[in-house]
């Protein structure tokens, strides 16, 4: 089991991933489309991120719902955002990319729609198996989207690579 005490790098990087100025001017420079969807981090730390993402006009599909694509970019964030935090940010030994996904839609999104991942410990004890073994690891993690009512709308699971930059 993975220590739940962070490192230096960690506790920066989480800081700065609950910070909605700092995250708003990485997603302005970085990633765009998060910017202009309005995708957010509601809140993160070592095993839980949830995200957030506004039903809106760049949002919506002809159906009256949230489009699936921008749904997965928000369950992807809540995956990332942990994967991100195991490999201790952008500077790290270790890259990781994913490499596969899965979703289904259970009821419509007209409003708010959360996505919760609570498997922050698999991402990094995954990490720490990469870095110990010296080889590439995968692991797929769940993600599930809920509206205001705390009904499920979406579930998603995203399967990551990791592996250490030198090999």
């Amino acid at each position: 089991m993975v220590s739940m005490k962070l490192n230096k790098n960690q506790i920066i990087l989480l800081k700065q991933l609950n910070n909605s100025f700092y995250l708003g001017l990485y997603s302005i420079l970085k990633l765009p489309l998060m910017f202009l969807t309005g995708l957010k981090i509601e809140e993160i730390d070592y095993s839980t991120c949830k995200t957030k993402v506004n039903y809106n006009y760049l949002n919506k599909n002809p159906f009256k719902s949230t489009y699936f694509a921008v749904q997965s970019m928000a369950a992807e964030l809540s995956t990332g955002a942990l994967a991100l935090l195991a490999v201790e940010g952008l500077k790290s030994d270790v890259k990781f990319i994913l490499i596969g996904l899965s979703g289904g839609f259970l009821k419509k999104s007209k409003d708010k729609t959360f996505f919760i991942c609570n498997e922050g410990e698999k991402l990094h004890e995954v990490v720490r198996k990469a870095r110990e073994t010296k080889k590439q690891q995968e692991v797929t993690v769940s993600t599930i989207g809920y509206n205001k009512s705390n009904e499920i709308i979406s579930k998603f699971e995203f399967t990551w690579s990791f592996k250490l930059k030198n090999n």
